[in-house]
């Protein structure tokens, strides 16, 4: 038989034992933890609004169908809808980015303070959008604008319509502007001053150095720049709704007429068109990281 003494330690040992388990396994499943809060609010506010969104595209009247979507693709409203977000997002995204890498370029050529002043301006100028940029834009460029006004007087203005696509794209150019510089910014650190004073000796051109050295290290965090651009555009819609009142026909107009109309109200032909949308985005992405692909294979070999 064993005694009281052997039978109190072996129990104490046994429950030693037992804590480093204890303690082993909330080490292993304390980074799932802390990440169950954001789990969870990416699962509300992201996937569960997807999956809705794509099960009730396939909805009409009541009965699984795939007639909203037959209803998108036959109707002219909508194909123009859609080529008009393409044609804002695409040349907004285009002379957004171009912009962007000459002033980031020019701004690691400039004192710090200076340098410092054109970040945060830019910082502040990224949240400058919707309702209050079409105001200003409003009263700077609208009918009766100031510069508008100015124009005429001298008679330089020809047929530019602040309500019309081209006003529009202006519109979009600015709020692509100070996100393109944001994201290009951390990427040109990437390049050495060294490398263009060393094809200068060599005899290259200016031009000839951001061709052929430049650009090409450049091109992942161009590429990907672009593809955020598209999709921050193709997603606008409070400057085009406070500037047109609705009536210039893209497809987050469409999308939200569909949604909150008092006669129209169609939420599944609206999921529908939400699911193309996402589809059109999905594949833009795919053909982005594949360029980027490409570009650091070529660097690699």
């Amino acid at each position: 038989m064993s005694s009281p003494a052997i039978t109190q330690k072996s129990n104490s040992l046994n429950a030693n034992a037992s804590k480093p388990k204890a303690s082993s396994w909330f080490k292993r499943f304390k980074p799932a933890l802390w990440l169950a809060p954001f789990a969870l609010f990416f699962y509300l506010f992201q996937l569960a609004p997807m999956v809705w969104v794509l099960i009730n595209s396939f909805f009409y009247d009541g009965e699984l169908s795939l007639e909203n979507y037959t209803e998108v693709f036959d109707s002219a409203f909508m194909m123009q809808a859609f080529g008009n977000s393409l044609w804002l997002s695409v040349w907004s995204s285009v002379f957004g980015l171009a912009i962007a890498t000459l002033l980031v370029s020019s701004l690691r050529r400039v004192d710090c303070k200076i340098r410092d002043g054109v970040i945060a301006f830019t910082n502040m100028s990224s949240n400058f959008a919707g309702v209050p940029l079409s105001f200003a834009f409003i009263i700077i460029l609208g009918t009766n604008g100031a510069i508008t006004l100015l124009l005429k007087q001298y008679g330089l203005l020809g047929e530019f319509d602040l309500y019309g696509k081209w006003g529009l794209l202006a519109i979009y150019i600015y709020f692509q502007i100070p996100l393109a510089v944001l994201l290009l910014y951390p990427a040109f650190d990437a390049l050495s001053d060294d490398w263009q004073a060393a094809s200068a000796l060599l005899g290259a051109k200016t031009w000839q150095y951001w061709l052929k050295v430049g650009l090409p290290v450049l091109s992942p965090a161009l590429f990907g720049t672009f593809i955020i651009l598209i999709a921050n555009a193709i997603g606008a819609y409070a400057s085009v709704y406070a500037l047109t009142s609705g009536n210039y026909n893209v497809i987050t107009i469409r999308i939200a007429s569909l949604v909150s109309g008092d006669l129209f109200l169609e939420p599944n032909l609206a999921a529908a068109i939400s699911v193309i949308l996402m589809a059109m985005l999905a594949f833009i992405t795919v053909i982005n990281q594949w360029l980027i692909s490409k570009s650091y294979a070529g660097k690699k070999s």
